[in-house]
């Protein structure tokens, strides 16, 4: 199983990145598996794992079918490494985010907007992994909850460390935490890269609605910057 991989989207939200298999392929060598592994999460975002068949997977990228199997060994496989990397993909993400800001408040915003930001970008991804979980063996599985619960805690932090210093008032962390990861998740599910907003103005709006949740006020903007 590949290892986690470096996130290669960008913060300006300009566009969304055409790469369906940013944050995945890159952990493979080889143009072959990348392209495999890009053909597998259109595929599966398309038509679902189920009813997607690894023909369908190999054609995609002008291979036969037998070929896949030099590179995984199953479907099945394919989409564990997809769901495997992508989640650790979101996990380093929201880790960073939480790292970069200081104080409760602005530290959940900036987790709530990169994860957002991050499943409107990689929508496809997102859906594969997400959509797809019940159809991943059970360690693997077992794996992509490990590293939801880890991000589902990144999250937990902030609102406890808000409840401390008198920031936020969330009276159950963990329940409010869940619901905040929710909203974010569903972006993938619904964003169109045509529409009128982009994935950065998406993520600033959740923040502020994050913000709202836990009863605390938006950060004011920089001094220079009030109108």
């Amino acid at each position: 199983m590949a290892t986690r991989s470096a996130m290669s989207w960008t913060d300006d939200g300009d566009e969304p990145n055409d790469d369906p298999g940013g944050e995945v392929a890159p952990s493979r060598s080889g143009d072959s598996s990348r392209r495999l592994i890009e053909a597998a999460i259109e595929a599966f975002a398309d038509r679902g794992f189920h009813a997607t068949t690894t023909r369908d997977i190999a054609t995609r990228v002008g291979l036969s079918p037998a070929a896949l199997y030099v590179h995984f060994p199953s479907k099945q496989a394919l989409l564990a490494e997809i769901s495997v990397v992508g989640h650790e993909a979101a996990l380093d993400l929201v880790e960073r985010s939480a790292a970069s800001g200081t104080g409760s408040v602005n530290r959940l915003r900036a987790v709530i907007r990169d994860f957002t930001a991050w499943h409107a970008e990689r929508y496809r991804v997102a859906r594969v992994v997400h959509h797809e979980i019940a159809a991943l063996a059970d360690t693997d599985q077992s794996r992509v909850l490990d590293v939801r619960r880890r991000i589902e805690g990144v999250v937990e932090a902030q609102l406890s460390a808000g409840n401390a210093s008198g920031e936020m008032d969330v009276p159950d962390t963990r329940a409010v935490a869940r619901a905040l990861l929710s909203l974010s998740v569903d972006v993938a599910r619904w964003y169109d890269p045509r529409g009128s907003r982009t994935a950065a103005q998406i993520g600033d709006l959740y923040a502020d609605l994050a913000t709202r949740m836990v009863s605390a006020r938006p950060p004011a903007p920089p001094e220079g910057e009030r109108t």
